[in-house]
Parts: structure tokens; sequence; C-alpha cells
């Protein structure tokens, strides 16, 4: 009963935040999981909005959501018909929706990778192998719906601990986003956390990290990640060949200045077969039956 009244209350919460936005009822609509800040996200994806009416001449909104939950949630509820997803939300979120597909990557994404951070008051370094010196430290995830910062860095954790992460740090923390997992090992606040490399590089060149507070110990093997997911009917609201010609416009996006926000070099196809072993890992890990 908790749970089904959790749910409830959360695809509650998606509708009174998407219904602040005003819609057209022809209006192609896209959201975003919240990875960084809300001025940030906005920024970045109201220039890809504005990309995409004038590439695909349809009036296209990007409304942004408050947790990777409520993402998958609106694209489960047809209250957005696109999405830039990370792998597990992405995994989730196709499960609900027949029909719905993976059709665009970044080009890092196929290889991407989480780094393990530390405060330089824990003497960590940096190391080849999986930092076993983490065990008994406070330590903090992005959000609970991140591939790079939760699905990823606990299966790396239990596979080296044989242990649930409760039961190999002092304390486990979720942070929300990974521009707060930074800013939260960098301070102090907790000793170890684990963030999506590409935000990393990004606050890195952007001069909000001080090396000499946070580095980074260990980066994981690479494993796909984000990718930009349609759902199955909007051919049929759109006109046939609708979803191929959103796929054409992400593949064909090359502005830098749009390309930089993401950050990603460009865009290439991905399918949902692309993403298995995130599926894989999720259930291996109990994150999705």
């Amino acid at each position: 009963m908790g749970r089904l009244f959790g749910r409830r209350l959360l695809a509650g919460m998606v509708v009174a935040w998407l219904s602040t936005a005003v819609v057209a009822a022809d209006t192609f609509v896209f959201t975003a999981i919240p990875d960084q800040d809300e001025a940030r996200l906005r920024e970045r994806f109201d220039k890809v909005a504005t990309y995409l009416t004038k590439t695909l001449g349809v009036e296209t909104k990007y409304v942004p959501v408050k947790s990777y939950a409520a993402a998958v949630t609106a694209f489960r509820n047809d209250q957005v018909q696109l999405a830039w997803f990370g792998g597990l939300s992405g995994v989730r979120a196709r499960q609900l929706v027949d029909g719905s597909k993976a059709i665009a990557q970044g080009v890092e994404d196929p290889n991407f990778q989480t780094y393990f951070i530390a405060h330089s008051s824990t003497g960590l370094l940096p190391s080849a192998a999986f930092p076993g010196d983490i065990a008994g430290k406070v330590f903090t995830f992005g959000s609970k719906g991140s591939t790079s910062g939760r699905l990823m860095p606990e299966f790396h954790i239990r596979q080296h601990f044989g242990k649930a992460p409760d039961e190999v740090f002092e304390k486990v923390g979720f942070s929300g986003n990974h521009s707060k997992t930074i800013a939260l090992v960098q301070s102090g606040a907790y000793q170890v956390g684990a963030v999506n490399f590409k935000v990393w590089e990004h606050e890195l060149s952007a001069g909000k990290v001080d090396p000499a507070k946070v580095a980074v110990i260990w980066k994981t093997p690479p494993y796909p990640d984000y990718q930009w997911s349609i759902r199955g009917d909007v051919d049929t609201r759109w006109g046939d060949g609708f979803s191929d010609k959103v796929k054409a416009a992400l593949l064909n996006m090359k502005d830098p200045e749009l390309l930089a926000s993401f950050p990603r070099s460009g865009f290439i196809a991905a399918s949902n077969a692309d993403f298995q072993p995130i599926l894989d890992t999720a259930r291996e890990i109990k994150l999705i039956d």
C-alpha cells in the first residue's frame, strides 16, 4: 500500500510540475534527467528545443522535471514524447511504453565511465585497481536512479566487497546530481563519491573543482549510458516517419555550442539492444526485477 501510494504521489507531482508550463496539444515535448542543476539544464535544453522546432517544423518544448523517477513517469504518461535519459532511466522508461526506442546517443556514450573521487583528507591516491581502502569512509552516490552515479558504482562496490554499500561504508548518501556530488566531496561533507566523468571534466575545465581538495582515485571500465529515447506512438500523432525525422535531427546536430553544453562531440545512432548490459546489471543488483 505504501509503495502504491508513493507511485501515485510521484505521478501527481509530475503532473503538477508539468502543468506549470503551457503546452499546446500539438506541441512536441521532451525532458531530460536532472543530472546537473536546473539553471544549466534549462539553458542547454531550451536551445535544443529551438533547434528541434526549426528542424522538425513542429513546435517543440523542453519541460524540466525534479528527479530521474519523474522523467520516467512523464515519459510513461505521455506528458513528454522524447527524453534525454541515462542508461538505467532509459531502460526503465522503455519497459513501460510499448514500441519506445533509443534513437541516438553521444559519441562518448557507448564508452561512458564513472569516476570515484575522494577528499584530500582521506589520503587516498589514484589507482588502476579498485580502491579497497574506501571501506569505512563516508560515501555519496548521485541520484538513486542514476547509471553513472549509482548503478555502476554500486555494481563495482558489491563485486569487490561482496556486500551492499551500507555494509561497506560508515555512511551512504545520495546527493541528487553529479554537480552536488563533486561539491559535497570537495567540501569534505563526504569523503568519497561517485560521479559522471563528463560532469567531472566539465566542472574541472570551468574552474569549479579545486584539485588540492578533491581528486579522481579510480575510473570504472566503460559501459553504455546516456541516450535519447522516443515513444513508439509519435508517428500516429505527427505523421508517418516523424520518429525518423527526430532521429535525423539529433544525429545532424552540429552546432558546437549546442554539443558543448551536453558536453558531447556529436550524436550517433542508438538502439535498445545497446543498453542490454545496463538492464542485465540492474537486474543483477536488483534495481530492476
